[in-house]
């Protein structure tokens, strides 16, 4: 089965970006890439990519290097096993894309892939080349879209030695603590229940001196000392127990013009 596909951005990312500025006449900072032997500048046509295979000794590559190295399946997603989505942990993900046909000829192969990958209840293993690398990811289906997700490869995971406490006895009473204080959270996901109230809160005081307005900084409050674990799990309990207040109407996020804007989403590259 041949699906030609083209790869889309599925994720905008609303980090607020910022310039470093010259305060005395408003110039933008540039960057100089300076060499560490001669202390000077140098031109981009003198720089080459290198890998450090020892201490002091280095491998330099050309694009005919990088050429010889890519796989003969460029621009191709190779599907290699089909399995439940359960079974692989959540860790090995880092991007996510959107896939749409290339055009209307491959629009009955698209969506017979989508179908039965539906009925399946199965998500794809694949690789596939992109940014100059072999990728490792994982194609599954979301509202009759196929995504492909970025994925790492086993040795790129750290491993967990020594991080776990192996020596930690877990209390019964606690336990059923924090048991009943979860259970009073459990729920299921609304991802349109979080936002990022710190991004708010900075475009807040972007947009105040924007307009002229003073910033009130928030006054710092001395952390409190470590409770007791129980007396923090019952007071926790005793909090969530207590009857919700009404919340008044969250403000309006800014409108766009530093940093923000509508989320579109980035054509990419051809692969099929």
């Amino acid at each position: 089965m041949n699906a030609p596909v083209r790869m889309y951005a599925a994720i905008s990312e609303q980090n607020l970006k910022f310039n470093l500025i010259h305060e005395k006449d408003g110039g933008r900072i540039g960057y100089q890439k300076i060499c560490k032997l001669e202390d000077e500048p140098v031109p981009n046509e003198e720089i080459v990519k290198a890998y450090q295979v020892e201490e002091d000794e280095f491998v330099f590559l050309n694009d005919e290097d990088f050429e010889a190295a890519a796989p003969e399946t460029y621009k191709t997603i190779t599907i290699h096993d089909f399995v439940p989505a359960a079974e692989i942990d959540p860790i090995y993900f880092e991007r996510t894309y959107y896939l749409g046909p290339t055009e209307d000829s491959a629009e009955p192969v698209y969506a017979l892939l989508v179908k039965a990958m539906e009925q399946a209840d199965l998500v794809a293993v694949a690789t596939y080349v992109f940014h100059e690398r072999e990728n490792l990811g994982c194609l599954r289906v979301r509202e009759g879209v196929l995504t492909l997700e970025k994925m790492f490869f086993a040795d790129e995971v750290r491993p967990i030695d020594g991080i776990a406490p192996d020596r930690a006895k877990v209390d019964k009473r606690q336990l059923e603590m924090a048991m009943q204080l979860i259970g009073q959270y459990q729920g299921t996901f609304d991802p349109d229940k979080y936002h990022d109230e710190y991004r708010e809160r900075l475009m807040g005081v972007i947009e105040a001196k924007r307009s002229g307005e003073g910033v009130k900084r928030a006054v710092e409050s001395e952390a409190p000392a470590a409770p007791d674990l129980l007396a923090a799990l019952q007071a926790s309990l005793d909090e969530v127990k207590k009857p919700a207040k009404k919340k008044s109407p969250a403000k309006p996020a800014a409108k766009a013009g530093a940093g923000g804007g509508r989320a579109t989403a980035t054509r990419g590259r051809r692969a099929g």
